[in-house]
């Protein structure tokens, strides 16, 4: 990594607790959580964020999140993120089938039009300099209700924050999600 982690101990209290939840559910305070607590507002708004965007009520369902997350990680080169999303996917869809079939979305069946208008949008969200355009936007429509695309969008939004601060602080991968052969 690019800044060197903080002992646990040289945390407010706050973020201590919310590092201990973490090490309770993956065995292991995560990297980025460590960076981002050296801010402890900003730790907390994203913490705040990224727990409204996988609530159990969420329009989106929890598949498809993972799918759209692990998209815009590999689009943006983050290692953790790939790792830790490509593990929530396969938790959460039964099989590494579509994570192995990702890369090439387009080309694979592993996708129904529902996901392929999601990752359409991820995508042209995600590209540098690219604007969602008119088509992709009508196809996500015949898909998505206004609620379920405002919450994809910031999904998005968020995905290629969290992703672009992990790339360029070459936040290495955690070895959550290791394919089989």
């Amino acid at each position: 990594m690019r800044v060197a982690e903080k002992r646990l101990a040289d945390y407010p209290w706050y973020v201590r607790l919310l590092l201990r939840l973490q090490r309770r559910k993956y065995r292991e305070v995560l990297k980025p959580a460590l960076l981002w607590g050296r801010s402890p507002r900003v730790f907390l708004a994203m913490a705040a964020l990224y727990g409204a965007l996988e609530r159990a009520s969420s329009p989106l369902e929890p598949v498809l999140r993972s799918l759209v997350m692990v998209r815009v990680s590999q689009m943006n080169g983050c290692r953790f993120c790939i790792d830790a999303n490509s593990a929530a996917l396969a938790q959460r869809s039964g099989s590494f089938d579509k994570v192995r079939a990702l890369p090439d979305w387009r080309g694979s069946r592993a996708f129904d039009e529902h996901e392929r208008a999601a990752l359409a949008y991820a995508e042209a969200m995600t590209a540098t300099g690219a604007v969602v355009s008119d088509d992709v936007f009508s196809v996500l429509r015949r898909h998505f209700d206004d609620d379920a695309i405002v919450e994809l969008t910031a999904l998005i939004a968020f995905q290629n924050l969290s992703s672009r601060f992990n790339s360029a602080l070459e936040v290495p991968a955690q070895g959550f999600c290791t394919l089989p052969p």
